[in-house]
């Protein structure tokens, strides 16, 4: 599998549903039906996309939009969201993580209270990172093997955000209107947490 077809099989499963669990079983069904490799090379391309967005800018964006609380943790599971939204909003916001103001998704979080969204809509797709690893495991019979797989073809897979840019102060106010004005506009700070 290519990148235009790891691109292409993630379009096509938000044209089946938009409920992420669904979603996932319908990716899940698609690859059980390829190779190991193309198993494999989903992974990569996943692991490969993150990259660009596990920037201190994006995790400030993300903070900004989850109300100021955005852990590691839940840093990590915006990032497959991200790229589960497309390869067009993907692309956007890895340009400019102030244009994720100009995503749809994002732009229906705008003005509700973090508590108020629902499981579909909040900006987190942890069990995108699982769906390669459960099918290759049902393929070969082996827990997590996709990832001696991965180590054998020279792929580190991690699992923890390492942004290398400069980090910065997501709470100050000042740094937050210099780099997010449209998202603090968008999404005025407000100090919630997740239900």
């Amino acid at each position: 599998m290519d990148i235009g077809g790891f691109w292409i099989l993630l379009a096509r499963s938000a044209q089946q549903t938009t409920n992420p669990r669904q979603r996932l079983r319908w990716l899940e069904k698609r690859l059980s039906r390829a190779s190991l490799a193309h198993v494999e090379d989903f992974q990569v391309h996943l692991d490969t996309a993150r990259l660009p967005i596990d920037t201190y800018a994006m995790w400030g964006a993300a903070s900004q939009i989850m109300g100021g609380v955005c852990s590691g943790d839940s840093f990590w599971y915006f990032q497959p969201w991200l790229i589960g939204l497309g390869r067009q909003w993907y692309d956007l916001a890895a340009g400019n993580p102030d244009d994720l103001a100009d995503v749809p998704a994002v732009r229906a979080l705008a003005g509700r209270e973090t508590q108020d969204w629902g499981d579909a809509q909040w900006p987190e797709w942890e069990s995108l990172d699982d769906v390669a690893r459960r099918v290759h495991e049902r393929m070969t019979g082996q827990p997590d093997s996709i990832y001696d797989a991965l180590a054998a073809r020279g792929h580190r897979h991690r699992s923890d955000p390492a942004p290398a840019d400069s980090a910065w102060d997501f709470d100050s106010s000042t740094e937050i209107q210099r780099r997010l004005p449209r998202l603090a506009a968008l999404f005025p700070r407000q100090q919630h947490v997740r239900a």
